[in-house]
């Protein structure tokens, strides 16, 4: 077999064409979504100042979904078309791992749950709480968002989650929110508002199976934790 050797001269379109996607870098790969750079910097500079514009806890490519058309066109040499285009690719990247994730998705699995609602809700900046209402066979028949909140809380009622619920002719129900700071440890409110809603389904017969908290790529389940929670963030 003849050995490719790879030039080190070679542009990212080249290289990709010579050796395939999975020899790039990210800053190669942008670069060819970026097809062009500017008198004064290449794409391949240009895809550099991109991925500067990550943030912590998102870095390189992930990053992409939490900047804004504005910033991508600070940028000389980025328009409104370019900005688009790598927003829609942030876009398509989580709606991608959305669908991979969905292929496993089971309801009593809480790992294969919080991987489908991982790329929906860690990037947000504030909590927002989401009820996945089952029937009695366990397939998701409605999902509501039942409230947004701030960096560090989100209001929701048990009242609120039951009468949406019952609205739903639901049988069991998932409760899913997220931590903005990337952490998934449950807070005291988070502790509360879980026992409460639990007991009072026992009573009505409508089930809380679990209590999800979506950290950045990493989650908190109640039911993997028998119940018991970890210590107060």
């Amino acid at each position: 077999m003849q050995k490719i050797q790879i030039s080190s001269q070679d542009q990212p379109y080249e290289k990709f064409l010579r050796i395939g996607p999975q020899s790039l870098s990210e800053r190669e790969l942008l670069a060819i979504i970026l097809r062009t750079g500017t008198r004064d910097a290449s794409a391949l500079e240009l895809a550099e100042q991109v991925l500067m514009l990550a943030r912590y806890p998102r870095e390189g490519l992930l990053g992409l979904y939490d900047v804004s058309l504005n910033e991508l066109m600070a940028i000389r040499g980025i328009g409104t078309v370019k900005a688009v285009k790598l927003k829609c690719l942030a876009e398509l990247a989580m709606r991608i791992n959305t669908a991979t994730a969905r292929e496993g998705l089971t309801f009593d699995n809480s790992a294969s749950v919080a991987a489908y609602y991982m790329e929906r809700l860690r990037h947000l900046d504030t909590e927002q709480t989401i009820l996945a209402c089952l029937d009695s066979k366990g397939q998701l028949i409605a999902e509501r968002r039942l409230s947004s909140g701030s960096v560090r809380t989100c209001v929701v009622s048990p009242r609120e989650v039951f009468l949406e619920a019952l609205q739903q002719r639901a049988v069991n129900f998932i409760l899913l929110h997220n931590h903005p700071s990337g952490d998934p440890t449950p807070s005291a409110a988070d502790r509360r508002l879980t026992q409460d809603i639990r007991s009072m389904g026992e009573k009505l017969e409508l089930y809380l199976l679990d209590h999800i908290i979506i950290g950045d790529r990493d989650y908190f389940s109640f039911r993997e934790e028998d119940w018991q929670v970890g210590q107060e963030r």
